[in-house]
């Protein structure tokens, strides 16, 4: 009989989700990802009814009237807007979760320093959200699973997973982290330090959408071979009228020195509290940089100057931690207990 509904009704469909601060990856089992939008929402000011969810909501942030908000619920890699953000993960599990009868198993993966507040606020919005069951698994985890590095080996490895919101570094080996850190510089301040830059250099104002396209267009973090440049508009703060103005890579070098600097700070941290035998794995197998942010123009050459470890971007880095969540859904039960092992150790810990 129950295989008779499953047929009529479809069964719930078990859902990787990389929750990001810039970016919502979705991914299902047996298809992959299937979603991949920015994480933003847009309200109506009056009832707070959402009127669009993920690309079509950031196309309003910047552009809306009075009456309509255009919301990132996630700052950090955390919630800052619980309500805003069970709203768009209902939206987003609806529309992958094949059955209207039951209900899906989701994973979702948090930043290695979540609090445990936090980490409820992430289950609980899933569950209001339509979730059946759900699951944790730390970013570094699922970013390493996503780059083909087989935990489960009793060798080091290490991963930088740069979001949007946050930067994880972990070393990992025989399946758990055996050293972490987690900060609140990623992405999201590489734009912000666009926007100080060219604020402070050129009197100009300048949005979001605006600093991420230059980040994205000509962001470096090492120097060229030859320098690329990009023209986009602004508003002079002097005149308030609309001004044109042209910035160079080299530009960008410099704005962007003091967060790529935190990030350094963080990977030399993470090496000094690791063992010395798996000082010496990491040293022959290289670090692996994954996310979004790994992606900006000279990245992995600075990291492997400042380190003097081999340093390599993994493939579709973007999709890494996604992929990795998607890929746990075939053994819950170990990521369970590594999860609720590495929460004991860190409340002894403290």
């Amino acid at each position: 009989m129950f295989d008779f509904f499953k047929n009529l009704f479809g069964v719930g469909t078990d859902i990787g989700i990389d929750l990001g601060t810039a970016t919502v990856l979705v991914y299902v089992k047996d298809k992959g990802i299937v979603i991949r939008e920015p994480s933003v929402v847009a309200l109506d000011g009056n009832t707070k009814k959402v009127l669009k969810v993920g690309i079509e909501a950031q196309e309003m942030i910047g552009r809306t009237p009075g009456n309509i908000i255009a919301i990132r619920p996630l700052r950090d890699g955390v919630i800052s807007d619980y309500e805003t953000t069970e709203k768009m993960l209902k939206y987003f599990l609806e529309k992958v979760n094949a059955s209207k009868l039951f209900k899906p198993r989701v994973v979702v993966c948090v930043p290695s320093g979540v609090t445990e507040v936090e980490q409820r606020a992430v289950i609980d919005a899933c569950m209001h959200a339509g979730a059946r069951d759900v699951h944790l698994i730390e970013e570094p985890i699922a970013a390493a699973i996503g780059a083909g590095i087989d935990i489960t080996k009793p060798y080091g490895s290490m991963v930088v997973d740069i979001g949007g919101g946050t930067t994880d570094v972990a070393v990992i080996s025989l399946g758990g982290i055996v050293t972490s850190t987690s900060i609140k510089c990623a992405g999201d301040k590489f734009d912000d330090a666009i926007i100080k830059y060219i604020r402070k250099k050129y009197s100009v104002a300048i949005g979001e959408r605006t600093a991420e396209d230059i980040k994205m267009q000509i962001g470096s973090v090492y120097f060229r071979d030859e320098p690329v440049s990009c023209t986009f508009k602004g508003r002079s703060l002097v005149s308030g009228l609309p001004e044109t103005i042209t910035i160079t890579s080299e530009e960008t070098f410099e704005a962007l020195e003091e967060p790529v600097l935190q990030i350094c700070d963080a990977i030399h941290t993470v090496l000094e509290d690791t063992p010395p035998e798996l000082i010496g794995d990491i040293s022959t197998r290289g670090i692996v940089l994954t996310g979004g942010g790994s992606l900006i123009y000279g990245l992995d050459k600075l990291l492997q100057r400042e380190t003097g470890i081999k340093v390599e971007v993994a493939q579709d880095a973007v999709s890494c931690v996604a992929t990795g969540t998607g890929a746990s859904l075939d053994n819950l039960a170990f990521f369970d207990n590594m999860y609720r092992s590495r929460e004991h150790k860190n409340q002894i810990q403290l």
